[in-house]
C-alpha cells in the first residue's frame, strides 16, 4: 500500500473515500463541517434523521456527496468529544481502515488525523494511524487454497495534518510507523506459522535473511557450540526433540563504535508440547505461539534497521522445541547452566527460563547497556493480568519506568510486578543450588526471581507476554505485541521520538 501526508481542505480531494468523523452525540468535526458547508448541509440532514449518531465504532458510508470531489464520504463515529482519548483514537482508525477496505474504493484520504488527541502531537496521531493501518489490513492465508478476496483492495492512503509546515515531522512519524507495522507483520507471521513448519532452523534461516536484507551480522550458534560454551541448562530443553537447537544472535550497528549495544533477548521455543511434564491436549497447538518472543525481537530488530537509528541493538533468540522422548529431561534432572549454577528441573514444562538463563549469560560478554528478554513464559501472568497488559519485571527502576512509558506511547502497555528478595524463597532446594519452579503462587514473579539470578551484571527488564502475544478463539492469532512497546523504547533511547 502506498501511504502519504499532505494538509488539504475535505472537499476539494479528487479521492474514491474522504474520511471524516462525527461526534456524539451529532456533532460534526471540522472536516465534515466543510463537507457539509460545501454540500448545502447534506451531512447535517443525514444527521438530523438520525442516520449517524457520531457512536464510537459506527460508520455510514455516503455516495455522490454534492459540491465535493470525491466519490464517497465514510462518516465514522467518535464517541463523545470529552471522553475522545488515545483509545478511542486508535479505535476510529480501525473502524475507518475496515470499512474503507469493504468499500471496493483503491484510496483514501483520512481526516481523522487531524483530530486532536489530548496531550499527543501530530507525530503520535500519524505514527498510530500507520501501525493501525497496516495491522488491520494484515491477513495470514498462506496455507489456504482459496485466499479470502476483497473486491477492491486498498491501494494508497492519504493521512491529512492540520497545519503544512508539520509536514516533515508527519512524514516522519509516518515512516517509523510503517516501520514497526513490518516489525509486528513479521512477529506476526512468524507466530503464525505452523510448529512444522517454523523450526529453531526455520528461526534462523529468518534471522539470516534480516541480516541480508539490511546488512546486519548474524551468528548461529549450533548444539556443539553450546556445548563448548556450557549452555547445559538450554541444552536440556532439546533433549527429546528430533529438531536441533540452535543460537541465533544478530547484531546491528546504527550507533558509535564505542557504543555499549541494547541486548533483546526473546524465548524461541518454536513447540511446547510440555515435555515429559505433558500439557493437556486441549488447546495445545496454541503452543506454536511459544516463539512469540523470539518473532518480537526479530520484528524489532527489523524495524530498527529499516528506521536507520541510530543504536547499537543486538538480538539473541534460544531456539529449541519442548518434546517428550525417551532422550527428554525428566523431573528431578539436574543441570549445570553456563553460569556455572546448577537447576534441578522439578517441572520440564517450566523450560522458558531454562533456556532464556543460559542466552541471559551470553549477553554478558557483549558489556550491554541494558538486558530486555521477551517471553511467553508463564500461565500465571495470564491470571495476574488478563490479555491486556504485558507483565513487567526489571532490576532497575529507571529502566522500568523507560519501559512503561514506551508502552503507554505505543497503546501496547505493559504493569509493573514486584521482585523482591522475598520471593526468591519459592526457588528453594534441597539439591541444587535453585529449583525451576516455585509452586503455583505467584508464579509469573517466581519465574522472573529465576531469571534474576542470571542479571546481576547488567540493568535488565523481563516482559513476560504469555497473554499478550496471541488472540485465542475465533480471532485466534499472533498480535505482533510487544514490538510497538520495544521500538518506542527504542526510539526514544535513538532521540528519534516526537
Amino acid at each position: 500500500m502506498e501511504f502519504s501526508i499532505k494538509s488539504a481542505s475535505p472537499e476539494k480531494q479528487r479521492s474514491a473515500c474522504v474520511v471524516v468523523g462525527v461526534f456524539e452525540p451529532r456533532k460534526l468535526t471540522l472536516a465534515a463541517e466543510l463537507i457539509d458547508k460545501a454540500s448545502h448541509n447534506t451531512l447535517s440532514d443525514i444527521i438530523r434523521r438520525g442516520d449517524m449518531e457520531g457512536k464510537a465504532g459506527s460508520t455510514l458510508l455516503l455516495h455522490n456527496v454534492p459540491s465535493t470531489l470525491c466519490e464517497r464520504v465514510l462518516l465514522v463515529g467518535l464517541g463523545k468529544e470529552k471522553e475522545f482519548h488515545e483509545k478511542e483514537y486508535c479505535a476510529a482508525l480501525r473502524s475507518a481502515v475496515k470499512a474503507l477496505n469493504e468499500t471496493g474504493a483503491s484510496d483514501g484520504t483520512i481526516f481523522l488525523t487531524e483530530t486532536a488527541v489530548k496531550k499527543r502531537s501530530i507525530a503520535w496521531r500519524i505514527r498510530q494511524a500507520a501501525i493501525i493501518t497496516q495491522e488491520t489490513v494484515y491477513r495470514f492465508e498462506q496455507f489456504k487454497s482459496k485466499k479470502s478476496e476483497v473486491r477492491r483492495p486498498l491501494r494508497k492512503l492519504t493521512f491529512i495534518i492540520e497545519h503544512r509546515n508539520a509536514l516533515a515531522e508527519a512524514e516522519e512519524a509516518m515512516a517509523q510507523g510503517l516501520a514497526i507495522a513490518a516489525g509486528m507483520a513479521l512477529a506476526r507471521n512468524l507466530g503464525n506459522l505452523p510448529g512444522n513448519v517454523c523450526t529453531p532452523g526455520y528461526l534462523a534461516e529468518t534471522a539470516q535473511q534480516i541480516a541480508s536484507e539490511h546488512a546486519i551480522e548474524c551468528q548461529i550458534l549450533e548444539r556443539a557450540d553450546m556445548e563448548t560454551l556450557g549452555m547445559n541448562s538450554l541444552l536440556s530443553v532439546a533433549k527429546g526433540s528430533h529438531q536441533p537447537p540452535k543460537l541465533i544472535v544478530l547484531h546491528y550497528k546504527g550507533g558509535k563504535s564505542d557504543e555499549k549495544p541494547l541486548v533483546l533477548v526473546g524465548k524461541g521455543i518454536t513447540f511446547d508440547s510440555g515435555g515429559i511434564s505433558l500439557k493437556p491436549g486441549p488447546e495445545m497447538d496454541e503452543m506454536k505461539f511459544d516463539m512469540c518472543g523470539a518473532a518480537s525481537v526479530l520484528g524489532s530488530i527489523k524495524a530498527v534497521a529499516q528506521m536507520k537509528l541510530p543504536l547499537n541493538l543486538t538480538v539473541i533468540v534460544p531456539a529449541s522445541e519442548n518434546m517428550p522422548g525417551g532422550s527428554a529431561s525428566k523431573p528431578g534432572d539436574i543441570v549445570t547452566s553456563m553460569s556455572g549454577q546448577t537447576i534441578e528441573i522439578l517441572n520440564t514444562d517450566a523450560e522458558g527460563r531454562l533456556v532464556l538463563c543460559d542466552a541471559l549469560t551470553y549477553a554478558e560478554r557483549f558489556d550491554p547497556a541494558t538486558v530486555i528478554d521477551v517471553a511467553t513464559l508463564t500461565g500465571a501472568c495470564v491470571i495476574a493480568l488478563g490479555h491486556v497488559a504485558t507483565g513487567l519485571f526489571a532490576n532497575n527502576n529507571s529502566l522500568a519506568r523507560d519501559l512503561l512509558q514506551a508502552g503507554d506511547e505505543a497503546q501496547d502497555r505493559a504493569w509493573q510486578m514486584p521482585l523482591w528478595e522475598d520471593y526468591q524463597e519459592l526457588l528453594k532446594s534441597n539439591f541444587a543450588d535453585m529449583a525451576n519452579i516455585g509452586g503455583r503462587p505467584a508464579g509469573s514473579i517466581s519465574a522472573a526471581c529465576f531469571l534474576s539470578r542470571f542479571t546481576k551484571k547488567f540493568e535488565w527488564a523481563h516482559l513476560d507476554i504469555a497473554g499478550t502475544a496471541w488472540k485465542s478463539g475465533t480471532d485466534k492469532g499472533a498480535t505482533g505485541r510487544p514490538v510497538a512497546l520495544l521500538t518506542h523504547y527504542l526510539l526514544k533511547r535513538a532521540g528519534k521520538l516526537h
